[in-house]
């Protein structure tokens, strides 16, 4: 489950993207959304009742373990107090934050602890579901993941974990592309596609509202062999 964290900017939308370690086992040097594995705490329905603003599909866990990848990879927690305000923009907040995210972090804590007790709420209804990517079949290792759409909230800065990360930058998704074609800016196809489908908004809500209404289709990409080598094709009726 990943998450693109969007923000508007002074020349339109931007997207966080975070550098892996050369050493990560997983595309290693990349940048990428924040996200991760959907673990079996995800799941809790205790933790899904602790949620507002869950959309229909897929299923909750993919939404939790989304909004818990962006709080250990950025330190941003898309999450209310009791009285349904955020959090993020209190000065206060930011030690206990850093607190729960390092326990996070070093498992002696789940999203569900943190939430009980620090009387909060995830709040989803800035998350939009976008799309649903799935490894071409000849790959060794496969993932199946859903991607999402998530606004920052007003107030909220986000902090890459050095652990996993090595850079973080914020880019328009038609700046991003640039650098990309240019070899400035490593990056996964999936990654890439998103960020096309993200170009040509004037801002996040525009992007939000027209994300929202549209069917999520699993995509298999096909790889198939080219004169350079290997390529990556998707067919029309399955993108993002």
């Amino acid at each position: 489950s990943t998450a693109a964290l969007l923000r508007d900017g002074p020349d339109g939308p931007e997207v966080l993207l975070l550098q892996r370690h050369r050493r990560s086992g997983f595309v290693p040097g990349a940048y990428v959304f924040p996200g991760g594995r959907v673990d079996a705490a995800d799941a809790d329905p205790r933790l899904v009742a602790f949620c507002d603003g869950l959309g229909p599909e897929p299923e909750p866990a993919y939404w939790t373990a989304a909004v818990r990848e962006v709080f250990e990879e950025t330190g941003v927690l898309l999450a209310t107090d009791a009285d349904g305000q955020s959090i993020l923009g209190a000065a206060a907040s930011a030690p206990r934050l850093a607190e729960a995210r390092e326990a996070l972090l070093a498992e002696r804590a789940t999203l569900l602890d943190v939430l009980e007790s620090h009387g909060l709420r995830l709040d989803a209804r800035d998350v939009v579901y976008c799309a649903h990517w799935i490894t071409p079949e000849a790959e060794p290792r496969r993932y199946d993941t859903r991607f999402f759409l998530a606004r920052l909230p007003d107030g909220a800065e986000a902090s890459a974990d050095a652990r996993e990360m090595s850079d973080a930058v914020w880019h328009t998704p038609e700046r991003a592309l640039e650098l990309f074609h240019a070899g400035r800016l490593p990056m996964v196809f999936p990654t890439v596609a998103t960020l096309e489908s993200l170009c040509g908004f004037a801002s996040v809500e525009e992007i939000l509202d027209s994300f929202r209404r549209r069917r999520v289709r699993p995509i298999l990409p096909r790889l198939v062999r080219t004169a350079e080598g290997v390529g990556i094709v998707v067919d029309e009726d399955e993108r993002p």
